[in-house]
């Protein structure tokens, strides 16, 4: 690629978010000429893109659609792509580029089937209302999602002025009982307690993205933080306790400091995938114990010389971290399951279908 012709457009893409490693890939990898943008909206198999100086509506190719095993094949936000632009505002996505990291889990309602919800994030602010959101079981279904993407998780307790200062200080010590290493952040997008913190710890050209359930102040807080009203905002139900879903899509945003963020729809399902390495991350004591176990298949349920279950009976490991690790694992077990299943039944209908063509061939010879 020639250095004096590209460099306006790595101007702009830089402040999308381009990193030098993904500069040096396009450079060695790429075409002299051809053009990249990044996916910043997402919306039921739309995409807009921006080349950093112009944004487009954007489809893929019926080739991309035609030979995509699964979801993890289409765009997602985040998503650095090549483009063929057409039209005014108008592009083809031809090729999505290797992806740094990717936040997924269970698709929902779809078997064995996985969700990309953002792609190329470096950090993941995990929203928690205080006030009638904060669970530390389904924070560890965040926490592994992040870890097992290699996501670096920040958890943001909102809403603290709906609750006292007594309540939040024993949501905060339940915390740092079951996980002392998950840095957190009390937040107010009300009085804006805890915005310059989430502001400082933001970096020019990293990418966050914000996961958590509706209506914990997601989208708020990105409004606080583009100091803008650029999302519609929701409230958890007082009559079932429950977020509405007001965000429909995935978006990205350049914040005032150069960072830039992704919003992303509330998530009453957060089903976790086959990789398991984000389990023992977010379960770091019981890994760290299991090692000890007597059998090196132990699945710490009732095995005899189990060393996590005698460290959970001893209180060296918190019980109900304990329980959610088993449930979560058994989780992890059925997903894998459910995948060879389909990949077992996809490889005999292959091999029917092989036949049938053999079969026909035969008999046109014939």
């Amino acid at each position: 690629m020639s250095q004096e012709n590209n460099e306006p457009l790595k101007k702009g893409l830089t402040e999308l978010g381009l990193t030098p490693e993904m500069r040096d890939y396009i450079s060695k990898n790429l075409p002299e000429g051809t053009h990249i943008a990044r996916v910043i909206r997402e919306h039921r198999e739309r995409y807009a893109v921006s080349d950093g100086e112009n944004e487009y509506d954007a489809e893929i190719t019926g080739n991309m659609r035609y030979s995509a095993v699964s979801r993890k094949d289409f765009p997602a936000v985040g998503d650095w792509v090549t483009i063929t632009p057409y039209g005014p505002d108008q592009a083809i996505i031809n090729m999505i580029l290797p992806r740094k990291s990717v936040l997924a889990r269970q698709a929902v309602g779809k078997p064995g089937e996985i969700q990309i919800i953002s792609a190329n994030i470096d950090y993941a602010f995990i929203v928690q209302a205080i006030s009638n959101n904060f669970n530390i079981n389904r924070l560890e279904r965040y926490l592994t999602i992040c870890y097992t993407a290699a996501i670096e998780p920040l958890l943001v307790l909102s809403k603290i002025d709906l609750v006292s200062p007594e309540e939040t200080e024993e949501a905060v010590r339940a915390l740092e009982k079951r996980d002392r290493q998950v840095r957190h952040i009390l937040l107010s997008n009300l009085t804006r307690e805890g915005v310059d913190r989430v502001i400082s710890i933001m970096e020019t050209g990293r990418t966050y993205c914000v996961i958590g359930s509706s209506g914990v102040g997601k989208s708020t807080l990105i409004n606080t933080l583009l100091e803008r009203e650029a999302l519609r905002t929701g409230a958890i139900s007082s009559s079932t306790n429950k977020g509405r879903h007001v965000t429909e899509h995935r978006e990205l945003f350049v914040l005032g400091n150069g960072s830039i963020i992704i919003d992303t729809p509330g998530m009453k399902e957060l089903g976790l995938t086959d990789d398991s390495s984000g389990l023992s991350t977010t379960f770091r004591e019981i890994a760290d114990v299991a090692a000890e176990c007597r059998y090196p298949d132990c699945r710490h349920v009732n095995e005899t010389g189990c060393a996590v279950v005698e460290a959970v009976e001893k209180g060296d490991i918190d019980r109900d971290s304990y329980e959610n690790y088993l449930k979560m694992l058994k989780e992890q077990e059925r997903f894998t399951t459910t995948v060879a299943e389909k990949r077992r039944k996809e490889k005999q209908f292959g091999k029917v279908l092989k036949d049938y063509h053999r079969i026909q061939r035969k008999n046109e010879e014939e």
